[in-house]
């Protein structure tokens, strides 16, 4: 069976009005990040019978508030979908709202689960947690927002880093069972555990 695709106008008028404004974003949220979202996001449709072309909305926005401050950026973000006039063309109001929503859960820091289901694939599709690119997006946020740093502290931060997100006492958590988002955890927690291993692909990418 073929993948569905979201409505081809609102595919070109996301790719031309949306998309390019990640650009200005950090490595580690830029245009190749939110089209990955995307991919992983309507890869899911099928499997939880969410619409697709809400799914491809959240997930075109959902990091559009990092346009502010970045603590308050899964806020932003929503206001910013809710309040796109443009938006209604496809959208009904209360359908606007649940976007609104599942922008505001995406955050992996949040202190509750995601309201809808949409809420809950684009948290999922937010986190790529192949451990390569855990690792490197975790070292590029670093280089991008602490310059300051010499490498042996950016070394302290991203093992800091890590544990507190991702380790099994971490904030991270998952919401579609039975996801490729589920081994590749197990697989990061791993290599969490193992120092020797961690630094040694530490060394590897921070030259990237």
């Amino acid at each position: 069976m073929m993948l569905q695709s979201p409505d081809l106008d609102l595919v070109e008028f996301v790719e031309k009005n949306i998309l390019p404004r990640y650009a200005a974003f950090d490595a580690a949220h830029n245009i190749a990040h939110v089209t990955g979202v995307i991919k992983r996001a309507l890869q899911m449709v099928r499997t939880t019978g969410a619409d697709i072309n809400m799914v491809y909305v959240v997930a075109a926005y959902h990091d559009l508030g990092l346009s502010g401050p970045r603590a308050i950026h899964h806020v932003t973000g929503g206001r910013i979908l809710q309040q796109d006039a443009r938006l209604k063309k496809w959208f009904s109001k209360e359908q606007l709202k649940i976007m609104k929503e599942a922008v505001e859960d995406h955050r992996a820091s949040a202190s509750h689960a995601p309201r809808s289901i949409y809420g809950k694939i684009v948290a999922e599709a937010d986190r790529d947690l192949t451990p390569r690119n855990v690792f490197l997006r975790c070292i590029q946020f670093g280089k991008e927002h602490y310059p300051e740093l010499d490498k042996e502290q950016h070394w302290a931060r991203f093992c800091e880093h890590l544990e507190e997100k991702y380790s099994r006492h971490g904030y991270m958590r998952l919401w579609i069972q039975g996801s490729e988002n589920e081994k590749n955890l197990t697989r990061v927690r791993e290599l969490i555990s193992n120092p020797v291993s961690l630094r040694g692909i530490f060394d590897e990418l921070y030259e990237v």
